[in-house]
């Protein structure tokens, strides 16, 4: 027993991007099994895979694919955070508010994302504009949902804990507020980031609208597996790179607020949540 507490605290203790390397290594060898199993035609090995990637790099087609695909996703997805945050601290702060938004928010995520697909193409034609309007319809109830808990379980003890001590208001907002909500917001926000860039590829495969959905469609068309893995591998690149470089350094910046917190009130922290 002793030594698996010892070998479950060694593990608990490795970084995060040793974790991602063990994690990706795995999917790469699973990857490499099944191309044994079934063939190039249905499934291409990872070197075949990392070639046509190369390939679609060098000529061109790659890197306008990817600006395409970032700027509609991202695009949706900002106007996802700015309605999705302002209406769910509004729905957190008021119960009316929150009884009227939340039937709504449940509504629109009930729709199925090629529902919105399909009439965003009804509306706006083949265009960036029908990817941003899919992001942006598919990805608000999430990030909605995160902010309006994150506003309504704010503690009211604290609060008046904090204004009799005359605590100064920008530091309760900074220093209390802003964390307890963003801890709720933030897996919210992670979730509809990763949502956005999956609604936006299907949204340029059915529209032709471009970016990296227009490259998958081509290469459906050619019946070239080889190509259409090359694409995939590109959306889940970003993504990765996108976790590692943005969500991930936010992520450990509200551990270490978990930490303090449970340092300051004694008690040990959960060290399940932490990893």
């Amino acid at each position: 027993m002793a030594l698996w507490r010892a070998i479950a605290t060694a593990l608990r203790r490795l970084p995060q991007a040793v974790w991602t390397t063990i994690s990706l290594t795995l999917v790469v060898v699973l990857w490499q099994v099944g191309h044994n199993a079934y063939g190039s035609l249905l499934l291409p090995s990872p070197s075949e895979t990392v070639a046509a990637l190369w390939q679609l790099t060098i000529d061109g087609r790659m890197l306008p694919a990817l600006a395409a695909t970032t700027k509609n996703s991202l695009g949706g997805f900002a106007a996802a955070l700015l309605i999705g945050v302002s209406l769910g601290a509004l729905a957190g702060w008021s119960t009316i508010l929150r009884h009227l938004l939340q039937p709504i928010a449940t509504l629109m995520l009930g729709v199925p994302a090629i529902a919105w697909v399909v009439l965003s193409l009804l509306w706006f034609g083949g265009s960036g504009s029908a990817v941003a309007f899919t992001v942006m319809i598919s990805s608000t109830p999430i990030v909605f949902g995160g902010a309006a808990q994150g506003v309504r379980t704010l503690d009211g003890t604290l609060k008046r804990m904090a204004l009799a001590f005359r605590v100064p208001r920008h530091d309760l907002l900074l220093d209390v507020y802003l964390p307890h909500v963003l801890s709720y917001l933030f897996p919210a926000i992670a979730t509809a980031l990763a949502l956005s860039w999956k609604v936006a590829v299907m949204t340029e495969l059915l529209s032709g609208a471009g970016g990296i959905g227009d490259g998958l469609a081509t290469a459906r068309a050619e019946v070239d597996t080889v190509k259409a893995m090359a694409w995939i591998a590109a959306v889940v690149i970003v993504l990765i790179v996108l976790e590692q470089l943005v969500l991930e350094p936010v992520r450990r910046r509200f551990e270490n607020w978990r930490r303090q917190l449970d340092s300051e009130s004694g008690s040990a922290p959960d060290r399940g949540a932490l990893t």
